[in-house]
């Protein structure tokens, strides 16, 4: 964890959690109301990951998986972690041919979050691929993936509807609509994703 600044003090602060993907640190504080407090903060070892593939048709691909926490199916833009040592685009090269064997010639940063920062301190990073090339997929043991190609407006409307509830992949899909809407794209590309 980093050195805080800010109303809160912290007198003491312990590691009560710690595995190779995360660490649960529990502070002793004063509040910012001159009470005494416990604050937990969940530390991780990699950030955030997200890739929207794009094709010149204004198609994306979505990755289905089943997630543990919430012991349900999810479908998501290609996502990962990358370790905080290695560059964030590194990363997203490997996670995206990792999950649906595709490969990028063109790569753009668009998005920066901090995610659950109440109670965690989990950063990521998101980019938009192009220029995309199919090749296999390879994922980890710990992965059963599903892939499918679909337009990016019928992905959108998924994540406003709530068929889509990953917040990586709904700030992605919102990010990417705006930057369409307001020219921030190349415009044959935009105008493909705009289509109903």
């Amino acid at each position: 964890m980093t050195h805080r600044r800010g109303p809160w003090q912290v007198h003491d602060t312990r590691t009560v959690y710690e595995n190779p993907w995360l660490r649960l640190e529990e502070s002793d504080v004063t509040r910012p109301d001159g009470q005494p407090g416990l604050y937990g903060v969940v530390g991780f070892a990699n950030i955030a990951i997200a890739i929207l593939p794009l094709f010149e048709d204004g198609t994306t691909v979505l990755v289905g998986q089943h997630r543990f926490p919430h012991d349900r199916y999810s479908w998501e833009i290609p996502e990962g972690g990358g370790p905080l040592d290695v560059p964030p685009l590194d990363s997203a090269k490997r996670e995206l041919k990792e999950e649906t064997g595709l490969s990028a010639a063109h790569w753009r940063e668009i998005l920066q979050m901090d995610l659950s920062n109440s109670v965690t301190d989990e950063r990521a990073v998101g980019y938009i691929a192009t220029g995309l090339a199919q090749g296999e997929a390879e994922p980890e043991g710990t992965e059963e993936l599903l892939t499918r190609r679909l337009p990016f407006r019928e992905a959108l409307h998924e994540a406003m509807n709530g068929t889509i509830r990953d917040a990586l992949t709904v700030a992605m899909l919102l990010r990417a609509y705006y930057m369409a809407c307001e020219g921030e794209l190349d415009e044959t590309l935009a105008a493909a994703m705009l289509l109903r």
